[in-house]
């Protein structure tokens, strides 16, 4: 069985998190909470998102659906 495996980024100074449930091309794209953007391949298929302010969520959780 293929494990699956998710990869993250986190980057302190731009306070920024970017996670991946697959490693192919894709772009972002703007969701309804400014603070989140989801990562979309060519057919439109979430393949990971990224939280501007992670920071912000320390005691207010986020919680945003994913296309």
């Amino acid at each position: 069985m293929a494990r699956e495996v998710i990869k993250t980024w986190y980057d302190a100074e731009a306070d920024f998190l970017e996670v991946n449930f697959e490693q192919k091309a894709g772009y972002f794209r703007a969701r309804d909470n400014d603070q989140v953007m989801e990562k979309v391949d060519s057919e439109g298929n979430v393949i990971g998102f990224s939280v501007l302010r992670i920071s912000a969520l320390k005691k207010t959780p986020l919680e945003v659906a994913l296309r």
